[in-house]
């Protein structure tokens, strides 16, 4: 699947430009171990995780992007097997770049 650009600037605040992806990460909770998940959107503030884990919102996960060590990120919102979560850091634009790029080459 092709990233596309995406802005939302009218949806619940978001500022961030949202990149449409379908890429593999690992996540976990605090202290549990990693299992294979996927994002389908990313920006420098946040992504849309698709996974069994169970989620509530406010609940800390790590997420572990290809390449990257793990980073903490803050579930914002959830539904089904979708959530949204935030990053505790914004992510550097070039790490943004290189997971967009990870997308179009798996696609």
């Amino acid at each position: 699947m092709a990233a596309e650009r995406q802005t939302d600037y009218d949806r619940k605040g978001r500022v961030a430009e949202r990149r449409h992806v379908q890429i593999a990460v690992k996540v976990r909770r605090p202290g549990e171990t990693w299992f294979s998940s996927r994002i389908t959107d990313v920006s420098v503030s946040g992504f849309r995780l698709q996974s069994f884990m169970k989620l509530t919102i406010g609940n800390d996960i790590w997420i572990m992007l290809p390449g990257f060590e793990g980073r903490r990120a803050r579930v914002t919102w959830t539904h089904a097997h979708e959530s949204g979560c935030a990053f505790e850091r914004p992510l550097h634009p070039a790490i943004l770049d290189h997971v967009v790029r990870l997308s179009l080459q798996a696609g």
